[in-house]
């Protein structure tokens, strides 16, 4: 079974040191993904319905927003993989126009070759994060040489647009999408009927979901899972609630729904998520 060896968290986003041997279902973030092998067999994930290899010698490349999964072959053996999920905003610290990574098209391809610089960052952000957990300042400095590393490798970085104009057209959204999306963000645990919401925004189940697709790149029901998924993150990191108060906030009929739900986004329980954390998000 699928889990987490170790999981940072914090103003970049988070960090999963997954030992993975079971699929994850498809889904999206709305972070830069970025997923490197540490050690094991050979692997690949489905992005934008064609397959990208996961190997020593590359990494897959995952925009902000884009439908994914783990496709795991049970004929082969386990695989750690290093999963970056890193919020545009922290980015942006590194060079303005890198905020962009939030955007389509910031990664051109779904998997590329990394340099030996790449692979020795790579392990070593794994081996401090599980030698030394509570070296939180190391890690992530070297999370960032690593994301710089990364970014000036697989994007045109230096032509990417820093036009406040063309990041806005890059956000227009249907007005009535966005009263279903405020809808999904003030309570998402409360959306569990995708026809009551379309009628909710004024249109047909049909072109609720042509519309919803066109302006946010991916169908509502995985826009919503990713909501109930970054919420479920939140809680399980911060530590306060049970996971059945989490469950039950989240709209989940009973606690193993949420488990399951969890593990199948995740690669990992909540607990196993919670007890190996080791940056949090400062308060």
């Amino acid at each position: 079974m699928s889990n987490a060896l170790r999981v940072a968290h914090g103003a970049f986003g988070r960090v999963a040191l997954l030992d993975m041997d079971r699929q994850l279902v498809r889904h999206a973030h709305p972070h830069c993904h970025v997923l490197l092998k540490v050690e094991g067999a050979d692997t690949q994930f489905s992005v934008r319905n064609d397959l990208a290899r996961l190997t020593d010698q590359s990494a897959v490349l995952i925009n902000a927003w884009e439908p994914h999964a783990y496709a795991h072959d049970p004929r082969r053996p386990r695989t750690i993989i290093l999963a970056l999920y890193i919020e545009p905003a922290w980015l942006r610290s590194f060079r303005p126009n890198w905020v962009a990574s939030g955007a389509p098209g910031f990664f051109e391809q779904s998997a590329g070759e990394i340099s030996p610089r790449i692979r020795k960052l790579t392990n070593d952000l794994a081996a401090t994060m599980v030698n030394d957990p509570d070296a939180t300042g190391e890690q992530e400095r070297l999370l960032a040489d690593l994301m710089i590393a990364v970014v000036e490798r697989f994007t045109p970085w230096r032509s990417i647009a820093t036009s406040l104009r063309d990041l806005a057209k890059q956000g227009i959204v249907d007005h009535r999408i966005r009263r279903a999306i405020e809808a999904m963000r003030v309570d998402p645990g409360s959306v569990t009927d995708m026809t009551t919401l379309a009628r909710h925004t004024g249109l047909s189940r049909a072109q609720f979901f042509r519309a919803f697709e066109s302006s946010i790149r991916v169908p509502p029901r995985v826009f919503l899972n990713m909501l109930r998924m970054e919420a479920a993150v939140k809680a399980v990191v911060d530590g306060r609630d049970t996971f059945a108060t989490i469950s039950d906030r989240l709209g989940f009929s009973a606690p193993a729904h949420f488990t399951r739900f969890f593990r199948d986004h995740a690669g990992a329980t909540p607990s196993e998520f919670r007890s190996v954390t080791c940056l949090k998000q400062a308060a």
